[in-house]
């Protein structure tokens, strides 16, 4: 992340993404596929298997990344088109889906937001526990979905109601205001709400 000022001087974090260029490989129809969506590819591919180069020939290049996306209109688009940043423009409403990062294996207090137990009398080793998880004779199990320790990240994650706070069409990349999923240099999909 960096930060920018907006023009009343105030510090806004933002997060610098690249988002082209992307290149139409496929327009999915209603007759055809049976709804209707653009397939675009993203990362320049230096192999590819047979399936794929034949699937590829049309938009002329091999791409390392695809993704969908469902449209109103199919006719913007055709195969072999580009879509750059300017597609977006600043104060755009829009939703980012990436892989977290991953966290490992981790404990009840930071994968829930646990207390744990008192500090004090007489509690030597129960600082950072999880308590109790179950209540006894009865139902004599422990219910699915009780919350304990475990891994944590490494998961699909869609972070709403980010907005568009600048965009360089040149560099082809977009500042969204606040934090997006995933690590530095990570995968993630963009799309416009509302």
């Amino acid at each position: 992340m960096t930060v920018i000022y907006d023009d009343a001087g105030r510090a806004n974090g933002v997060t610098m993404v690249e988002v082209g260029p992307c290149v139409v490989t496929q327009v999915k129809t209603e007759q055809r596929d049976g709804y209707q969506a653009v397939q675009i590819g993203f990362m320049r591919a230096s192999k590819v298997n047979m399936p794929m180069r034949g699937h590829f020939e049309r938009a002329n290049g091999n791409f390392r990344h695809l993704q969908e996306f469902k449209v109103s209109d199919l006719g913007e688009y055709e195969v072999g088109q580009e879509i750059r940043a300017n597609v977006f423009s600043t104060g755009d409403a829009i939703k980012v889906t990436g892989v977290s990062k991953g966290k490992g294996f981790q404990g009840g207090v930071k994968r829930h937001g646990f207390a744990g137990g008192p500090k004090t009398h007489g509690q030597s080793d129960r600082h950072r526990a999880p308590g109790s998880v179950g209540a006894g004779t009865y139902p004599g199990r422990v219910w699915p979905g009780t919350r304990m320790a475990g891994h944590m990240g490494d998961r699909r994650v869609t972070t709403r109601g980010l907005s568009v706070a600048g965009v360089d069409p040149a560099q082809n990349y977009i500042l969204v205001k606040g934090s997006v999923p995933g690590a530095r240099n990570s995968l993630v999909r963009i799309e416009k709400q509302g």
